[in-house]
């Protein structure tokens, strides 16, 4: 499972702080499936309110606008960064940090639920803003979480078995996610759509408490509080270094611009929703592409990445303009062959091209980063996308204000950037 892991590049997020030493890791039998089973739950919940997929075809569904359902990706970023800036350090003070992760997932619980009440109860621009809102304080507490989740493992999990944890926890949830969305194509098609959408929140909900519930069961030793460091001190530290360094310039630039692929993902649902007029069986077709594209992308992308994270960006941005104009081109087909299966393979490809975004610019820092200042250039590198997220938050209101042919032609000319930058980069 070691060897899974590492081929579905499952490592966890560079964080600034100092790694557990090994003698304050204790092994606890059942620690390993509690920490599974709480995999399990939340990955699956992620999905069923996914910013990705699943919130922006409710919003399209209740009328909220395009500008509401590009502001979903956006968001989550800047929600899971704010508390890695704030409280990363801070928590590593405290001996027992599982509490960090499962009072987290008991309040994004609560903030599902009031997402629900929110669609049940409201519409349009009403529902739009209800669900950004409670989606920035949810993502908060995904980043609290995401924050004490290596520290947890670190001290419960043994050196040698971490790699199994992480490749069950995204496997299992993986193959839940395949049938959440199989359920959604075949069972819940004829359903009432506000049906749907309540039956998926409440589903949510649950996993939440359940995996919070787990996470608690984790035995955790008191210790480990050595080696905490805010990115935030980090970031004041590395100003320095950008001054100096032009390669990280070029990098932070290219991974800017390279987040046109994820950004266009909420709107290649609409898209595909308007286009051809799907029911919430589309929806289960492209939860199941999701799936299916978090399986394999990774492994598809790995070998290009160990040759070259460099050129696996370009080839990522040459990937991402492509998928924007088969995008572009199907919006202009006759509407009696638009399907929902045809537009199907797209969001896959987009979910690809993410994989590969996300797999090369995480090797490329990686590779070029000096070790003894790794962590001063990833707060550096996380912030600046952080504060650039900001800039992109309005960015569905150029679909309202113009249209989709537009807003993927803008989309195209961020991975135009993106290329320029990168091909500007060192070889590592």
């Amino acid at each position: 499972m070691d060897k899974v892991a590492k081929l579905l590049n499952l490592e966890l997020e560079l964080r600034s702080c100092e790694p557990i030493a090994e003698e304050h890791c204790e092994e606890v039998p059942g620690n390993f499936l509690k920490n599974a089973f709480s995999g399990f739950c939340s990955k699956l919940a992620e999905q069923l309110v996914s910013p990705n997929v699943t919130l922006p075809w409710i919003l399209s569904l209740v009328g909220s606008g395009s500008g509401f359902s590009g502001m979903l990706v956006p968001l989550k970023n800047l929600g899971s960064l704010l508390p890695q800036l704030a409280v990363s350090g801070a928590i590593r003070k405290y001996p027992l940090r599982k509490y960090f992760w499962a009072i987290p997932a008991f309040i994004q619980a609560i903030l599902v639920m009031l997402m629900g009440i929110s669609l049940m109860f409201l519409d349009g621009w009403e529902a739009g803003t209800a669900v950004v809102v409670l989606l920035l304080f949810f993502s908060m507490a995904s980043g609290v979480s995401s924050v004490a989740f290596k520290d947890v493992m670190g001290k419960t999990i043994p050196k040698g078995k971490r790699g199994q944890l992480l490749a069950w926890r995204a496997t299992g949830g993986g193959i839940l996610t395949l049938i959440f969305g199989l359920v959604l194509y075949f069972f819940l098609n004829s359903w009432d759509p506000m049906a749907v959408i309540l039956l998926l929140v409440g589903v949510a909900t649950i996993l939440w408490i359940l995996a919070g519930l787990f996470f608690i069961l984790i035995k955790e030793a008191p210790g480990a509080t050595d080696g905490g460091r805010t990115p935030l001190q980090e970031f004041k530290a590395g100003l320095s270094i950008l001054k100096k360094d032009t390669n990280l310039r070029n990098f932070i630039l290219a991974r800017a611009f390279l987040m046109a692929i994820p950004l266009a993902q909420p709107f290649f649902v609409i898209i595909g929703k308007e286009s051809t007029q799907a029911s919430f069986s589309g929806l289960g077709i492209f939860v199941i592409a999701s799936g299916i594209a978090a399986m394999v992308s990774s492994p598809f992308w790995g070998k290009f990445a160990d040759r070259s994270s460099r050129k696996l960006m370009l080839l990522i941005s040459v990937f991402g303009i492509f998928n924007c104009l088969l995008v572009l081109g199907f919006m202009y087909l006759n509407p009696s062959i638009q399907s929902i299966y045809l537009f199907a393979p797209l969001i896959l490809l987009n979910m690809m091209a993410h994989g590969g975004a996300r797999l090369s610019r995480k090797t490329y820092l990686t590779d070029f980063a000096p070790e003894k200042e790794r962590p001063l250039y990833i707060s550096l590198s996380n912030t600046l996308i952080g504060l650039f997220t900001i800039l992109t938050a309005g960015i569905g209101f150029i679909a309202e204000w113009f249209n989709y042919d537009i807003l993927l032609l803008f989309f195209i000319g961020m991975l135009l950037l993106s290329m320029y930058w990168t091909y500007r980069l060192k070889e590592v």
